[in-house]
């Protein structure tokens, strides 16, 4: 029986060498031959590392939903229509022959003649430039840090999968409250 076929005797794939098996290693790489840890010291370093990543992503969920919150109440609240057939006090205090000035501005910095509007909050949000791209933005950040814990994860060492899950707790309690449910 050839031996490089035989996957099963050693828990390790034949294709391409990569550990089927949690390991201990703290000589793991990480994303790069480079980024070998050759210490104790140094693989906590990257453990912590890995730590902060995760908290990080975390903390990216829980902007990207706080931005989510704010840019749909700006949207709902981003429409003026005009009220026809109405006079508008400017127009009332201009024609007003006692009246020692020509203009008038309402309380919201507008005629009063223009109403706010909230919009159908069941409705998708028309494309806005200023909402889109950095919404786009943030998504594409917190995709490539799940992707990187995803390879520490995939490395097989047991050091790195805690560390991850830690990350993911830590982050979780601390920021979790700001995240909503359905961003997981």
């Amino acid at each position: 029986m050839d031996r490089r076929h035989d996957s099963s005797e050693h828990g390790s794939d034949s294709m391409g060498g990569m550990a089927m098996f949690f390991t201990t290693s703290s000589h793991t790489p990480l994303y790069s031959e480079s980024w070998t840890p050759s210490s104790t010291g140094a693989y906590a370093g990257t453990c912590i590392f890995l730590i902060l990543l995760a908290i990080t992503l975390r903390s990216l969920f829980a902007a990207k939903s706080v931005l989510e919150q704010r840019w749909a109440a700006q949207a709902r609240n981003r429409k003026l229509v005009l009220v026809k057939g109405q006079e508008s006090a400017s127009e009332r205090v201009e024609n007003d022959p006692y009246a020692k000035f020509g203009s008038f501005i309402g309380a919201n910095g507008a005629e009063e003649r223009l109403k706010y509007v909230q919009a159908d909050g069941r409705r998708a949000l028309p494309f806005r430039l200023s909402t889109d791209v950095p919404r786009a933005a943030l998504v594409m950040v917190i995709a490539a840090v799940s992707y990187l814990l995803m390879l520490a994860v995939m490395t097989m060492n047991v050091g790195y999968f805690l560390s991850v899950l830690a990350g993911v707790f830590v982050g979780e309690v601390a920021v979790g409250r700001y995240a909503a449910v359905d961003d997981h």
